[in-house]
């Protein structure tokens, strides 16, 4: 498998099973939906806000999904689980943002085929995705967005995909890979 590939699904991986295991609604009551990324990039996208779609759209993370479509990928899925890659849960965790949400909870613009999307890695948007809200870091957190407070923090997210377990695991240097992938929100003068 090359090398290429296997980043891709490791990444995939990591922010889609983090997605899945670590965004519980902030009370019970409440389940936060998945908007998909291109309503999150309908405010992400210009440059002089940091252009976060424009990297996402360059990244391996937005072809995760795809990759779960070649033979080789196939070929490991069905010998490990007897089914297609785009079958299998085991592949989807780290492939797909949103694979096994309830329907309820998925946007209309969002689709399984973006892969790993920015709801991965920063939580279901629904809630939070309004200009007021997002103005409001304190308000932003409580309806569901997830921030990191440090490389090492978001290189423990990183792993949770990015790890021997992967049955195409090849050696994860964060922080070659953080290089490719980090985005910011520039400071507003």
């Amino acid at each position: 498998m090359s090398s290429k590939l296997f980043m891709l699904i490791c990444t995939a991986a990591a922010f889609s099973f983090f997605a899945f295991t670590k965004y519980a609604p902030a009370d019970d009551n409440k389940s936060f939906g998945y908007i998909g990324t291109k309503a999150c990039g309908m405010c992400h996208n210009k440059e002089k806000d940091g252009a976060q779609l424009k990297i996402w759209e360059n990244s391996r993370h937005a072809k995760a999904y795809e990759t779960l479509n070649s033979q080789e990928a196939n070929k490991i899925s069905n010998e490990l689980y007897g089914k297609k890659a785009i079958e299998a849960d085991e592949c989807l965790v780290c492939h797909a943002s949103g694979f096994d949400v309830d329907a309820a909870l998925i946007g209309k613009k969002f689709k399984l085929e973006d892969g790993v999307q920015c709801e991965s890695c920063h939580g279901p948007g629904s809630e939070y995705k309004s200009l007021k809200i997002m103005k409001d870091r304190e308000q932003s957190v409580a309806n569901g967005l997830k921030i990191y407070s440090s490389e090492a923090e978001v290189e423990k997210f990183c792993i949770t995909c990015h790890n021997e377990e992967s049955p195409t695991y090849v050696a994860f240097n964060f922080k070659e890979m953080w290089q490719q992938i980090s985005h910011y929100i520039p400071e507003k003068n």
